[in-house]
């Protein structure tokens, strides 16, 4: 994948640091992360309906959170290095039956979603984004429709959440020392800035033993585990 070799290069603008870049890439992938486990969140606290797979759907509300919440200078950023993270870890999928029995998608096959989501939103500015990550063509042409049927399921509950804001619903109770904790109250202080939810939800940052995210139902509670953050710098290109 040649174009996608090329991509690693842009980790790494002429005067960066190899820690700068490579902090870059965590933070990218943690703000990946927590809004797809804000997907699962919305699912369940305003009970939306899912047809397919959950795991499908909060990829795609990952994407529109990037989409809604960031300047395109940042938001391309984010994307390029998420969807590396994504490349990164399919990689290391070795148990083909694994892969094909787990609620997530296989890696490579969320990375060319993402890439496919994301392009799709803009595909007049994109073009690079699409280039650089080796999008094929077949796939491209169909990228803006797909993200057209996604902004038509999830954009009327965007549409409502950011009408509601700002607010005070969505409560970090993580440490506010380290790295990732810093990341993630930074995303849950901005979020409060733009929108509300029609029930609190609590976010943390804490150990799970394992490096993990995921959405506690009985608890309203997004978990993003502390062990994500040396894992993401092992994935680091």
């Amino acid at each position: 994948m040649k174009s996608l070799i090329f991509a690693l290069t842009l980790l790494l603008p002429l005067g960066a640091c190899a820690d700068e870049a490579e902090d870059n890439f965590v933070s990218a992938n943690l703000i990946s992360i927590f809004y797809h486990e804000m997907g699962h969140a919305l699912i369940d606290i305003m009970r939306l309906p899912v047809f397919g797979q959950e795991e499908d759907a909060a990829d795609m509300a990952s994407v529109l959170f990037l989409e809604n919440t960031f300047s395109e200078e940042d938001a391309v950023s984010i994307a390029y290095d998420s969807a590396l993270g994504l490349y990164a870890e399919s990689q290391n999928e070795t148990d083909p039956n694994e892969t094909a029995w787990g609620v997530h998608g296989a890696s490579l096959q969320r990375f060319y979603n993402l890439v496919c989501l994301f392009y799709g939103a803009n595909v007049g500015t994109r073009d690079d984004f699409a280039d650089d990550m080796g999008l094929p063509a077949a796939r491209a042409e169909t990228c803006e429709a797909e993200y057209q049927l996604a902004d038509d399921s999830w954009g009327p509950i965007f549409d409502e959440l950011f009408d509601a804001g700002p607010g005070d619903s969505i409560i970090y109770t993580g440490s506010d020392k380290g790295f990732a904790q810093e990341i993630i109250s930074g995303e849950v202080a901005t979020l409060n800035e733009l929108l509300a939810l029609p029930e609190d939800l609590e976010v943390t940052v804490e150990p799970c033993g394992q490096p993990n995210a995921f959405y506690d139902s009985s608890l309203v509670r997004v978990i993003i585990c502390t062990e994500f953050e040396p894992y993401l710098r092992k994935l680091a290109p």
